[in-house]
């Protein structure tokens, strides 16, 4: 018995090894518009389907960074697809970023929208296990995780790193089915401390099962490196607040899905 199980190590282990991840892009279509994702999963052949993580770009849209970041969730196991808000060829430069992300925080019924339609594309791909989904989203997309939350979205968990906390609808927040985990810079100053009042209230009142990680010393976009690391350019990359925000959602993940 214990040979058979030692083999079963080895092979587990030798497959494990020869693992690649894979990656690619996914054309789709909303609304009668084109969009881009691209979607990272671990080629192991498993029994079970993996549950999938929505990973919603910051301002600038898919980027080398929000592939990354699906890429990482791909190694710890899980189908990961980047969700394009935009549409697909529209990547805006830093100076163009604010105000493109500013109309769909105007329209969050459009942002919804788009939202949505990259969840119908996660639960598509192969080997994704329809009913163990979760999302995240980086500053804008953040604001958009949450949104798809408000939305009624059935899926299990939502994690905002360093994203804006407001709702023109906070009685939507009675619609939330997810468990919700806001990591947040302390020293933030483009979310105003009365929006993250009013975010923990409408999660403590809609009786959602919530969590708000405050990082001290850090600022907005602490997970970006390309940030620089001057926080009172109000946002800037912190190491330690990006490493145990990763660990905190790698937990959050563990428990919800």
């Amino acid at each position: 018995m214990k040979r058979i199980l030692l083999s079963f190590a080895i092979a587990a282990f030798a497959l494990h090894a020869q693992a690649e991840i894979v990656t690619k892009t996914v054309e789709y279509k909303q609304g009668g518009k084109t969009f881009e994702g691209f979607v990272a999963y671990d080629d192991v052949v498993n029994i079970t389907a993996k549950p999938g993580v929505l990973v919603t770009h910051d301002w600038l849209g898919i980027t080398d960074n929000t592939k990354e970041r699906a890429q990482e969730l791909a190694k710890l196991g899980y189908v990961a697809f980047a969700v394009d808000v935009y549409g697909k060829g529209i990547r805006p430069t830093r100076e163009e970023a604010g105000k493109l992300a500013g109309e769909y925080k105007k329209d969050r019924k459009l942002l919804r929208q788009r939202m949505e339609a990259g969840l119908k594309q996660l639960r598509a791909q192969k080997g994704v296990d329809k009913k163990r989904v979760g999302v995240i989203g980086y500053c804008f997309g953040g604001t958009a995780a949450l949104e798809l939350a408000r939305s009624g979205a059935d899926v299990r968990g939502v994690v905002s790193f360093h994203g804006g906390l407001d709702s023109p609808t906070p009685a939507d927040g009675k619609k939330i089915k997810a468990k919700v985990l806001a990591l947040h810079g302390a020293d933030d100053p483009f979310v105003k401390p009365e929006d993250l009042a009013a975010f923990e209230t409408e999660l403590r009142d809609s009786k959602v099962d919530y969590q708000i990680v405050k990082y001290g010393n850090a600022v907005h976009s602490f997970t970006d490196k390309n940030a620089g690391t001057d926080n009172s350019k109000g946002a800037a990359y912190n190491p330690a607040a990006a490493t145990r925000s990763w660990q905190a959602m790698q937990d959050f993940f563990t428990e919800a899905l």
